[in-house]
């Protein structure tokens, strides 16, 4: 199996991270800068369908693209740690929150920094009203995580989960338009600290473009 990526943006981090969560060390890497654009070109088309990263390669030749998509057959692969839940009330408040957090906070802010970060303007038809709409929209969004976070210790209960990744990495790619959580989201800055002491965070870091 082959997982191409480009750890500089969020969707392929999260799989990076599930691969970090579970220690997979036998999938093979292939890094793309995105500015170069060989995720355009007409052999990955062929296999990917889409000019999208992240992509799973598996061995008959089967593509799968979309980040949850691939780090649910990564799941089935690789079982522990479970991070989509193991009874099916626990499945699916794992999926409940896993939606909150990206369509509240992670997909907002991913589309904010698009528009609004400069070195992204080779990539991106910025466009600054799209980029502040959604920068204010997935601010506002934290209000929800902050609410959660002080009722539990992580976002979809007592353990961590997929929904904690997909949250943090949209929050993360967002410190390069200098978003921050607000001091009084008490609760989603004790949950921050802890989710970059995990050693996945560093092993799925952001690398430059």
């Amino acid at each position: 199996m082959k997982i191409h990526v480009a750890p500089i943006a969020p969707n392929p981090r999260r799989v990076l991270w599930v691969m970090a969560e579970k220690e997979i060390s036998d999938i093979e890497v292939e890094t793309y800068n995105l500015g170069e654009g060989r995720h355009k070109q007409v052999g990955y088309l062929r296999k990917a369908g889409l000019p999208v990263l992240p992509m799973l390669e598996l061995d008959d030749g089967t593509a799968i693209t979309e980040s949850l998509a691939i780090c649910r057959y990564l799941e089935s692969r690789w079982p522990e740690p479970n991070l989509f839940g193991t009874t099916p009330e626990e499945t699916a408040v794992i999926e409940m929150w896993t939606r909150r957090a990206e369509m509240n906070v992670a997909i907002p802010l991913m589309v904010g920094v698009r528009h609004t970060f400069p070195p992204l303007a080779a990539l991106e038809k910025q466009d600054p009203v799209i980029g502040a709409f959604n920068l204010e929209t997935g601010t506002e969004g934290l209000k929800i995580l902050d609410r959660q976070l002080g009722r539990t210790e992580w976002l979809a209960g007592d353990r961590f989960s997929i929904a904690d990744i997909v949250a943090f990495i949209g929050l993360d790619f967002a410190r390069l338009v200098k978003v921050r959580p607000p001091e009084t989201h008490k609760h989603l800055i004790r949950w921050v600290e802890v989710m970059r002491a995990r050693p996945a965070a560093a092993t799925s870091a952001r690398q430059p473009a």
